[in-house]
């Protein structure tokens, strides 16, 4: 066999080897987020009493893991049930920050303000995630503090289990979680407000919800037949005036749901999904698709915390039907990566590839924009190596924010003045603030991208090319030592609005 037949041999069986081992390119655009429980100290903070520092620490630590593994949303907990986890006029302080409710952080600092700041810091969208209608974790357990909206208005409150709820019913329940909602985007500076599962609450066997009295009070138009309906038009009302709210006081801020997996199921509906088990539309009284089609949610966020091939609700049948029943919105997979560890009690979540699995499944499905991972402790365990499948393969490379078109446009300048400022080993790549082509509160760019390229030209921007993701208008380029020649590469420098939508680039061509 001569030379060149082995070169070819050799050739051949290497290209063999790269399509087989080859990692698939990232997607420039794809939602990324972790959730953060703060309900009974879940996620954070680990315990009760912790002092504001430790507390602080702790919140670094887990942001810095999520950062790592290519996260670039959190979608934090700050009102549990009818408390704040942020420095709240109408709302006693959480209990989960001091163990007794109304007590505040020691030294005194504001957790939601801490939590956004070093959100944004590391490049990530902070959504702030509260729960609408519970107000006692426990009725028989947890005091409230006597100033408490329980104490104020009993008369907005049913019992249910050992659980106190506000009554949707009731039309001032409703402009009062409205105004809790209003405040928080009134002064902080968060990008999405987001809710979870929690409505009506999950159904007792043979215990219907106490809403009898309210029912006959503000229900006339729903005969009682269809009460059902009822309750389901007292969540509509308030999912559309939160989005009224939101929009009135700063357009930009998303408003999201992250709602149990199934809508409907198609023996009930026939749009409804090829799943048996309990529904948002049946048993919570919440119609997803009412919202997504009126435009009343940005976002949803469906918790599908099945695995794949799952008897009464599929992974795979459920991503394929929120993906067709989108309504043009964006659809980010719920994925139960808490189910997934060693001793789990279905083998398909013992299976260290269930997830991995998962997320490629969604990333080839249409209209599907990303996921959102459940919850922040699973990654601190690195149950089943997550981790390591984040970082090395599935988010190798950084992912943006997918653009909402429908939201208000505010797409950046080019950066201007681009320069660069050579010392010794290190060069500092500087450029002017962007501003933006309309009037939104921040009048310049919300964040700046830095692609690196060799050679004398610009390449595709794509993530594997990002070099830097920095807030501030400058990143710091380091030579490497022990390079014996220097060579030439372009650095392309673009901007962000605070929806993710890139505006034109500037470029410079640096000798390293």
């Amino acid at each position: 066999m001569n030379f060149r037949k082995i070169i070819v041999i050799f050739f051949s069986i290497f290209l063999i080897i790269s399509n087989i081992t080859a990692q698939p390119h990232e997607l420039k655009r794809e939602m990324r987020a972790a959730w953060i429980s703060t309900v009974f100290n879940k996620d954070w903070p680990s315990e009760t009493g912790l002092s504001a520092k430790q507390q602080q620490a702790e919140l670094i630590k887990l942001l810095d893991l999520h950062k790592k593994n290519g996260m670039n949303a959190i979608i934090f907990q700050i009102r549990t049930a009818a408390d704040a986890l942020y420095d709240s006029p109408f709302e006693p302080w959480s209990q989960w920050l001091s163990g007794t409710q109304g007590i505040a952080p020691s030294p005194l600092y504001d957790p939601l303000r801490f939590a956004i700041a070093e959100t944004h810091k590391r490049g990530m969208e902070f959504h702030a995630w509260l729960n609408p209608y519970r107000a006692e974790m426990d009725t028989g357990k947890q005091a409230v503090v006597a100033d408490h909206i329980t104490r104020q208005h009993p008369e907005w409150f049913v019992a249910y289990k050992n659980r106190r709820y506000f009554d949707p019913g009731i039309p001032e329940v409703r402009t009062y979680i409205t105004k809790i909602v209003q405040d928080v985007v009134k002064r902080y500076d968060v990008d999405a407000i987001h809710f979870d599962d929690y409505f009506y609450p999950y159904k007792l066997r043979g215990q219907d919800f106490p809403d009898s009295l309210s029912f006959q009070k503000y229900g006339h138009a729903f005969s009682k037949e269809k009460k059902d309906d009822w309750r389901r038009n007292n969540v509509d009302l308030v999912i559309k005036m939160l989005h009224d709210s939101i929009v009135a006081v700063k357009p930009y801020v998303k408003f999201g749901i992250s709602p149990f997996g199934i809508w409907r199921n198609k023996r009930d509906d026939p749009r409804g999904s090829n799943t048996r088990g309990m529904s948002n539309y049946n048993d919570l009284y919440a119609d997803i698709l009412k919202w997504l089609k009126n435009d009343w949610i940005d976002y949803v966020a469906p918790q599908i915390y099945w695995y794949i091939g799952h008897k009464l609700a599929d992974y795979e049948t459920l991503v394929n039907w929120w993906a067709k029943n989108s309504h043009g919105k964006h659809v980010y997979i719920g994925i139960g990566i808490y189910r997934a560890t060693s001793d789990a009690k279905d083998r398909a979540w013992r299976d260290a590839s269930e997830i991995p699995k998962q997320i490629d499944m969604y990333r080839n499905t249409a209209h599907i924009q990303g996921a959102a991972f459940f919850t922040s402790q699973s990654f601190v365990k690195n149950n089943l190596g997550i981790n390591d499948s984040l970082q090395n393969r599935l988010f190798k490379y950084p992912a943006f924010i997918p653009a909402m078109p429908w939201k208000v446009l505010n797409l950046p300048e080019a950066p201007p003045d681009i320069r660069s400022v050579r010392v010794k080993n290190q060069v500092l790549l500087t450029w002017n603030p962007a501003k933006t082509d309309r009037s939104l509160p921040e009048k310049t760019a919300a964040y700046y991208v830095v692609y690196r390229f060799k050679g004398e030209e610009q390449g595709e921007l794509k993530p594997e090319n990002v070099y830097a993701l920095v807030t501030d208008t400058y990143v710091l380029i380091v030579r490497r030592k022990g390079v014996w020649f220097r060579k030439k590469y372009t650095y392309v420098v673009t901007a962000f609005d605070r929806l993710h939508n890139e505006g034109k680039t500037s470029f410079l061509i640096l000798k390293e």
